[in-house]
């Protein structure tokens, strides 16, 4: 079976974390110092806090943008088209979720009903580049604009990049545009630390207090021990730590190349499959590079078409379930037409680092037969 995942691991890694291992220190140290400026460089951000998963980013960006506290109120406008970490980091923080719609055409959030459902009660905005392709950053902030002229003030955004390693939009890459920004270092993302995430940061103040609220609100260099820092505001463990960077470091090479692949594995389908009876491709726009950390599309009788794909040994599946259809959601339930007319068609076929070109071929070939 061709797998829609696979761990991409450098060669270096075991013997980079073996290092950490045999120092002594395996704590958040100076792996996680050199790591930070690993991806500071390969964003272009030099505000760059590591954390210990996408899930904690997502939390701590959110309280970040919304409070010095959790809030107590107030919604937070987010897709129900993603992994459900997502979401419920905006639960995590007291807030209620606000749905907006799907563009069928692009898999992201719909920004004009996004545009329709900002009101003086939006606390934050989250947008996802689903599966690495990103949002119209552009037209998001013609969004925020018109936001700000009628109620007053503009919603901080949160963007989670967990499937956009290595994407950019009008030559910038994500994590860049002013935004507070996510990405996940989850065991099969482009670049993995076996677990891990990281924000990249808009302004040197949120910089500063993610850095202290990753750590329970503590100054890591302070002397604890002679000289007790005060606690302004309490924080979290959602610190990376040397294993885990050491891991990263490692794999920044192999990510490249995974991403380079990718890349070149999409084309293939992107040629092979357009026009085929009963396939929708997504969107390519020329003002953004897709980063395909999976390869979504949209296909009539879904179930057929898994089908077909496993009896040929292909692994297919749509990876992510709406996350409005949860019970533990249902208080939040929205009309959103654009996501129930794409959510039963969309399907991945494996996209990754590993599918030879032999294999791309016999799957494009087993779509094209049909199911």
């Amino acid at each position: 079976m061709i797998p829609l995942f696979k761990v991409a691991m450098s060669a270096e890694a075991p013997a980079a974390a073996a290092e950490v291992l045999g120092s002594g220190m395996v704590g958040q140290g100076p792996k996680v110092e050199a790591f930070e400026r690993a991806l500071a460089a390969r964003v272009g951000n030099p505000r760059v806090v590591t954390v210990n998963s996408g899930t904690a980013g997502l939390t701590l960006a959110l309280r970040l943008v919304t409070g010095h506290r959790p809030a107590s109120g107030g919604e937070v406008l987010s897709t129900p088209l993603t992994m459900e970490a997502t979401n419920w980091a905006i639960l995590a923080n007291g807030l209620r979720i606000k749905w907006v719609d799907v563009d069928p055409a692009t898999l992201n959030i719909d920004l004009d009903d996004l545009a329709r459902k900002i009101t003086p009660s939006t606390r934050a905005i989250v947008v996802v580049h689903f599966a690495g392709y990103p949002v119209d950053l552009a037209r998001l902030e013609a969004v925020l604009d018109r936001a700000e002229a009628l109620h007053g003030f503009r919603p901080p955004v949160v963007e989670d990049c967990a499937h956009a390693w290595g994407a950019s939009y009008d030559g910038t890459p994500i994590g860049a545009h002013g935004n507070v920004s996510v990405f996940s270092f989850q065991a099969i993302k482009h670049l993995t630390c076996g677990d891990g995430g990281a924000l990249a940061l808009p302004t040197a103040e949120l910089h500063r207090r993610a850095g202290l609220l990753r750590w329970f609100g503590i100054e890591r260099s302070a002397d604890r021990l002679t000289n007790p820092p005060d606690v302004a505001e309490w924080g979290y463990k959602f610190h990376m730590n040397d294993i885990n960077a050491a891991v990263g470091l490692a794999n920044l090479g192999t990510a490249e190349r995974a991403l380079a692949r990718q890349r070149e594995n999409a084309a293939f389908y992107d040629a092979e499959l357009a026009g085929v009876p009963g396939v929708e491709l997504t969107e390519r726009a020329g003002d953004r590079t897709h980063s395909f950390w999976i390869y979504p599309m949209k296909v009539e009788n879904r179930a057929g078409f898994v089908k077909r794909m496993n009896e040929a040994g292909i692994m297919a599946s749509n990876v992510h379930e709406r996350n409005d259809k949860h019970s533990v959601v249902r208080g939040f339930a929205a009309d959103l037409p654009g996501l129930d007319a794409v959510a039963p068609r969309v399907v991945c076929v494996p996209v990754g680092w590993w599918v030879s070109d032999e294999q791309r071929r016999h799957i494009a070939d087993t779509v094209k037969r049909g199911w």
